[in-house]
């Protein structure tokens, strides 16, 4: 049995961003009941939909105008990375490498999902951002400066133009 399962609890009302974490879920739960012959092909599936699901969450950031560098997307960075040397370790024989952070997955995304994918869907909704097109409908509602994360010096971003902005009037 998985230790993950979709609730209504992981839902943000945000149809691309619910849509992205459910099928991460559903990823999920497939690596941690693969047999050994399969694990390694389930996380690779699981870690290539996880960079796009990164990719994509850190471009609407960027779209409207949180930091590209900010907590949220350092985060992504990170666990990306650790996924990948779980590969490798798997990759030399390891399997209970992924096996274990599968279930460290399992624990780490509720929370992340409720805490810094919640404030990003929130700010998304409120500039009418409309993530399948990238335009934002209420160019008023975005933040003057881009948003910096957590203010700590390893969350600048300040040698990084701004980013456009398309606006429904411009689509």
């Amino acid at each position: 049995m998985p230790s993950l399962e979709w609730s209504d609890a992981l839902a943000l009302e945000l149809p691309a961003m619910d849509d992205t974490h459910r099928e991460f879920v559903e990823l999920l739960a497939q690596v941690e009941t693969a047999a050994d012959s399969a694990l390694l092909d389930h996380w690779r599936v699981l870690l290539d939909h996880t960079g796009e699901h990164f990719t994509r969450e850190d471009r609407w950031m960027q779209d409207t105008r949180f930091s590209s560098t900010n907590c949220h997307s350092v985060q992504h960075k990170v666990v990306l990375q650790v996924m990948r040397e779980g590969l490798s370790a798997a990759e030399a024989g390891k399997l209970e490498t992924l096996r274990h952070m599968a279930r460290e997955l399992a624990l780490w995304f509720p929370q992340h999902a409720q805490t810094m994918d919640a404030a990003l869907a929130l700010h998304l909704r409120g500039t009418g951002y409309d993530p399948a097109t990238g335009v934002v409908s209420m160019p008023e509602a975005l933040p003057r400066d881009i948003i910096h994360g957590c203010g700590g010096a390893s969350c600048s971003d300040d040698a990084q133009p701004e980013p456009a902005v398309p606006t429904a009037q411009a689509a």
